[in-house]
């Protein structure tokens, strides 16, 4: 009988939350659901260290606003819980202790001190085959001398004890067979002094304990890999390994190593989800929503960034990503972050997103600006009009603010040298001519005749009123922005206008 899909994300609350863990999720999400499986969100919190206060409350946002929605998680619970590591600590050193019963782990009483000497001693020191018999540990001191330390609280830590000369291999789905020799891998702690279990022990324990059936996360794991595999046939369960793939890395645009936050700051895009204030320094990070990304974007950008469906389609709603994912689709090969390209996936959903699905977001921007939109109906007319131009949701106040506010200044050189006693006769005459209940096209056929009876080229005109009406040269077409103004406000603009271009 096959397993059941079972998988988990299992990110520590450290904090922001990296695309590159976004995409991990987002993976293991599209799987779960394609094969009618079980996402599952557990909280990997043993490095108390590094724990960050709020941390796991944001990533649980994150992945609520790309609608990754878990189906088991320290929020919602399960059959499998508790779902984070911390409150499952009673569980893990009876598997340390088991190891070292079986020869597989030992105690190690150095100090951080004597670690320190041997790391200025010893040139890239690797605590491992080489190195653990000359090390203070259960393996070099007698069996009294490890009962006495033990009864007296002595701090300790357990490590596996990686064997010598051997070659651990597993077929991974992405990469094919992969192979490690043991002599280059150094003996892991797996329970820190602490008694908290490294994530070495407690990844193993957790995904047996609540029956993850394939284990998807980043290549950066993959030299942990031969430790976790000896770790489920050390501990008896080898039979029941999950099946493993390691995804490849988001590279840095210019393909030269990882994506980190520092490319972001440094290149002026953001890498988290969601926009993260660190709670020692309250510096903000600034995340791809608070940019004025659509949620629906950033989730088809990530899926687009080391895996496709085989065909040159790009545009991906989430149930689609579901029906079309297959983990063998996914490639070896790191994908650079793009972006141009990121934003072009958030053109094109606002392109196709109905104007009705964005207006409660309009008008939280124009709320930031400081403008409050009362009529619904009016500024779904303008959406229809910008949504196209804008390749954020930010952009929308940029790009739509003179429908609601006339322009405060005019881009003058644009103008004055072309501008003549003619024209401004011309746009006297149009005003004076504009009518109640105008189409865009009537008000344009009314211009065309109009420029016709003063000898006037209607492309000589059109730039000057865009100006009028906007301020600058920008904008939709520019009778669709007079219609959408309507007469009074068309009137009021040319007429002020006329004034500042005198």
């Amino acid at each position: 009988m096959e397993k059941k899909v079972r998988v988990r994300f299992a990110p520590s609350p450290t904090g922001g939350l990296h695309l590159g863990g976004v995409r991990t999720a987002l993976f293991n999400y599209l799987f779960a659901k394609k094969h009618n499986g079980t996402f599952i969100l557990r909280v990997e919190d043993t490095d108390q260290t590094r724990f960050v206060a709020g941390a796991e409350e944001y990533i649980a946002s994150c992945l609520a606003w790309c609608g990754i929605h878990p189906d088991e998680s320290p929020e919602l619970g399960g059959e499998f819980g508790p779902y984070r590591q911390s409150e499952r600590k009673p569980g893990y050193r009876k598997y340390a202790e088991q190891l070292i019963a079986d020869g597989y782990a030992y105690y190690a009483f150095d100090t951080p001190e004597e670690l320190d000497a041997k790391r200025k001693e010893i040139p890239n020191f690797l605590y491992g085959q080489a190195s653990r018999m000359g090390m203070r540990n259960s393996l070099t001191l007698s069996e009294a001398e490890v009962a006495a330390l033990l009864a007296q609280n002595m701090p300790h830590v357990v490590r596996i004890k990686m064997p010598e000369d051997e070659n651990v291999s597993f077929v991974d789905m992405i990469r094919g067979h992969v192979s490690f020799d043991t002599n280059l891998v150094d003996d892991k702690v797996l329970l820190k002094a602490d008694g908290m279990p490294t994530y070495h022990l407690a990844v193993v324990a957790d995904d047996r304990a609540m029956q993850i059936s394939h284990i998807f996360r980043g290549e950066e794991w993959l030299p942990s890999a031969p430790i976790h595999i000896l770790l489920w046939r050390y501990l008896g369960w080898g039979d029941e390994m999950p099946k493993w793939a390691h995804l490849p890395l988001i590279l840095k645009p210019d393909g030269n190593g990882k994506l980190s936050k520092r490319d972001g700051d440094r290149l002026g895009f953001p890498v988290y989800a969601q926009s993260w204030t660190d709670p020692k320094t309250g510096d903000t990070t600034k995340g791809f929503r608070e940019l004025g990304f659509m949620p629906e974007a950033f989730v088809n950008l990530l899926a687009m960034l080391g895996w496709n469906d085989g065909t040159d389609k790009e545009i991906f709603t989430l149930p689609e990503l579901i029906e079309s994912f297959s983990i063998e689709r996914v490639s070896k090969a790191g994908a650079k972050f793009d972006f141009e390209k990121a934003k072009w996936y958030n053109h094109e959903w606002i392109k196709l997103t109905a104007a009705e699905n964005l207006l409660a977001v309009v008008k939280e921007e124009y709320a930031a600006e400081g403008m409050v939109l009362n009529d619904d109906n009016y500024t779904l007319k303008v959406i229809d009009l910008i949504k196209d131009r804008c390749n954020l949701l930010t952009d929308f106040v940029t790009q739509s603010k003179y429908f609601f506010t006339a322009p405060a200044e005019y881009d003058l050189p644009a103008v004055k040298g072309k501008w003549s006693p003619e024209k401004a006769t011309f746009f006297t005459a149009y005003l004076n001519g504009l009518e109640d209940n105008q189409s865009a096209p009537e008000l344009e056929e009314k211009f065309k005749s109009l420029a016709a009876e003063h000898n006037l080229k209607p492309g000589e005109l059109m730039l000057p009123f865009r100006i009028m009406l906007v301020g600058g040269k920008f904008g939709p077409g520019v009778f669709d922005i007079a219609f959408a103004l309507g007469v009074a406000e068309t009137k009021k603009r040319i007429s002020s206008a006329l004034a500042a271009f005198e």
